[in-house]
């Protein structure tokens, strides 16, 4: 598989030019079906995840990168799969579901698109009716760092120091009756909540610069 062949050597790569770091890695089960959701602040965010991972992650992308030359193959066999950001993609939902009732662990930016770094924002229902819906296990992560390396619209990144940190899984089972639409809004604030946690954990952890 290209991910296992890639992935030690992207690692080296990223830990000599980010200084890239994982703390928390004990909260990602070993086997399993589990969601992890982080924040978003870089086009680096899904491989700086990946490689801090100690186990193989699939990753959704934007259904255009498919279409493009090589590249779309490339990516397919890194365990991305497509989706489509205009509107609904049930499509993507039930590939999502698929991934997790295989037992895999996939990665998910429930905010969407990028944001600045060290802002977390609202996350989407989508990401929320997945949680509830596939009843997998939900692991927060926080990327610091990476919106400084990459910011959007930079080429080339910058040699900036990134640290990737999980914390304690979380779960929502689904329940019958009416009110999953704000069930879904539920799950996704509560992840987003978490990630925020981590977000402010890791600013008390990292000593100030000096200017």
């Amino acid at each position: 598989m290209l991910y296992a062949l890639l992935k030690p050597l992207v690692a080296v790569l990223m830990r000599l030019y980010f200084r890239l770091e994982g703390r928390g890695m004990e909260h990602l089960p070993a086997a399993g079906a589990v969601l992890v959701v982080a924040n978003h602040s870089s086009l680096l965010d899904p491989p700086l995840v990946g490689c801090v991972a100690r186990r193989p992650l699939c990753f959704l992308a934007k259904a255009e990168l498919f279409e493009v030359p090589v590249l779309g193959r490339l990516i397919r066999a890194l365990n991305t799969h497509p989706v489509r950001r205009e509107g609904s993609d049930p499509g993507a939902l039930k590939s999502a579901l698929r991934l997790l009732e295989e037992g895999r662990a996939l990665l998910l930016f429930p905010e969407g698109t990028r944001g600045e770094e060290g802002t977390v924002r609202a996350g989407k229902p989508g990401a929320g009716m997945l949680a509830v819906m596939s009843g997998a296990p939900v692991v927060p992560a926080y990327i610091s760092g990476s919106g400084r390396a990459m910011p959007r619209g930079r080429v080339f990144p910058r040699p900036r120091k990134v640290r990737v940190t999980f914390g304690p899984a979380l779960r929502f089972p689904a329940e019958a009756g009416e009110g999953r639409k704000e069930r879904y809004r539920e799950a996704a604030r509560a992840m987003m909540g978490a990630i925020a946690q981590l977000r402010d954990r890791t600013a008390e952890a990292t000593p100030a610069r000096v200017a």
